[in-house]
């Protein structure tokens, strides 16, 4: 690890990074959104003509420098909700749209109250190869529900959200950029979540809060388009713990609700403060995605997410502050089923994604966020799912940690016979945390369950599954069973595969393993 440095990284491996760290730790950045109000703010800050590439809406522009555009909080803040399309464009030389407040694109709506959803809500387009900097945790994206967020860019030319301490030019605390430096980003949709009852739904009432902020989401329609988002880097995000105490936190990417309108693919999620993507409900998909270094759960799903998702790539790692090494990382996976059921929740459904090719690589240190273990995966709350071609990896831990995890409540998802693994391998020094060989309620073993038939394997932590470049699977030296090529899912999702874990060496110029080669490369040097 290298401390407090830059690190470029040369189109050899097809993107572009800039990272460091250091500094202090004090994270305690609060968002004090007190409501939206109509689009407003200072219309003589900046040059409006055709020399000016800043983003506009109304009559009102960022301030362009000759290099950087700048967006103070008349231009965007936690009172300003804005109402019209607005477009961010790559600029030139290198430079950086900076915001000093919250960007609300859409108006926030609590149907109980005298407003109503504008579901064909204002767009947030963001280019490939423009970069959006924030100052601090103020600094956030919320996205209403019927408005969208589409970060599209391509894959020499991703679109980037970080903080402002990335760059030297932009750096005043001098402070190198670190987690917690800006909020992340929030996209509110109209999907279905099990926190709402059947009666809210079907009355149009569902409007749950938002963690960390207060911002409505939910509905009846896991169809919704939110927007999408594909080749996009989000890197130092998230806060917490808000005004609601623990687990009121700000996470690198949230999605609310979101349907299956809306898609995620190749994302970069580096250097969290909380969850690297935090699912509460609805049904977005999920593809080549790569989190490094978040401090909490790298994969957060929750309150009846339906998604899909395909090839993941998660690593908790260390980061050095003050020339001491911290640990990131809680869960790979923290697989959270319901927070409602019963009859008045029947038309929300449990947590029930299908999940395919997975690498989770663990650490033997504890978070530096709340001192809890670096594990693979975490079930709770009666989550079920179906998970292909999954490898957990622990090479060292303690009695206290290891690959999988169970409360009591997530027994449930197994005793009701929908959560397994299929041609899945766990190479752990530990396989499940705390509780060893523990037994189901209808008398079967956790070994037993895992085991699927045969279906799955149990190696030690020394065992060789990774090859040289420590991110593909060997397929050869200790892994003993197939993968499942997925083709009998029947769905047009899922790629065939013929490897376990996230990626394979035979072809190293493919964009994904690039990416994610690119991405550890990355994380490697903060």
């Amino acid at each position: 690890m290298k401390f407090n440095t830059l690190f470029k990284i040369s189109a050899v491996t097809a993107a572009l990074f800039l990272a460091g760290c250091g500094g202090d730790i004090n994270v305690t950045p609060t968002v004090n959104n007190n409501g939206g109000s109509d689009a407003g703010g200072d219309t003589d800050g900046g040059d409006s003509g055709s020399s000016n590439p800043c983003a506009s809406y109304a009559d009102i522009q960022g301030e362009y420098d000759g290099q950087d555009c700048s967006y103070d909080t008349d231009f965007a803040s936690a009172t300003i909700e804005i109402a019209e399309d607005i477009t961010f464009e790559e600029l030139p030389d290198g430079g950086v749209h900076v915001f000093d407040g919250a960007l609300q694109i859409g108006e926030d709506c609590d149907t109980t109250t005298d407003c109503e959803i504008n579901q064909n809500g204002p767009v947030m387009t963001v280019e490939p190869g423009a970069v959006l900097a924030f100052t601090s945790g103020e600094a956030i994206i919320q996205i209403a529900r019927g408005a969208q967020l589409n970060a599209i860019g391509t894959f020499d030319k991703p679109v980037k959200f970080t903080s402002a301490n990335e760059f030297d030019r932009l750096n005043v605390s001098g402070d190198a950029p670190r987690y917690a430096d800006w909020g992340g980003i929030i996209v509110n949709g109209n999907g279905i979540t099990n926190e709402c009852t059947d009666a809210e739904r079907d009355g149009g009432t569902c409007n749950r809060e938002s963690e960390g902020i207060v911002s409505f989401y939910g509905g009846n329609d896991n169809t919704d388009d939110s927007g999408s988002m594909k080749y996009a880097q989000i890197w130092y995000a998230g806060s917490g713990p808000r005004d609601g105490g623990d687990g009121d936190d700000l996470n690198s990417l949230t999605l609310n609700a979101v349907g299956s309108g809306s898609s995620y693919e190749f994302i970069h999620i580096h250097q969290g403060f909380d969850d690297g993507i935090e699912f509460f409900g609805g049904a977005a998909d999920l593809r080549n995605i790569v989190v490094t270094d978040t401090q909490d759960d790298s994969l957060d799903m929750d309150a009846g997410w339906q998604g899909r998702a395909q090839f993941v790539f998660i690593k908790h790692g260390t980061v050095t502050v003050d020339g001491q090494t911290n640990y990131m990382g809680n869960g790979g996976f923290e697989a959270d089923g319901e927070k409602n059921n019963g009859p008045d929740y029947s038309q929300a459904p449990t947590s029930a994604p299908t999940i395919a090719n997975v690498t989770i690589i663990t650490t033997d240190g504890t978070s530096v966020r709340d001192n809890d273990p670096s594990i693979a995966t975490k079930f709770d709350d009666n989550f079920q799912g179906q998970m292909y071609n999954v490898l957990k990896i622990k090479e060292n831990g303690t009695a206290d940690d290891g690959c999988v995890f169970f409360t009591s409540d997530g027994e449930a998802g197994v005793d009701n016979g929908e959560l397994d693994f299929y041609s899945s391998v766990m190479a752990c020094t530990n396989n499940f945390v705390n509780t060893g060989d523990n037994t189901f309620g209808d008398g079967e073993t956790y070994s037993q369950w895992y085991d699927n038939g045969g279906e799955n394997e149990v190696l030690d932590g020394s065992a060789m599954v990774l090859n040289d470049d420590g991110i593909s699977t060997d397929m050869s030296s200790s892994i003993t069973i197939a993968a499942n090529d997925l083709t009998a899912l029947n769905d047009d999702f899922f790629t065939p595969v013929d490897f376990i874990g996230a990626l394979s060496d035979d072809d190293t110029s493919s964009e994904w393993y690039q990416w994610v080669e690119t991405a550890v490369a990355a994380s490697e040097q903060d």
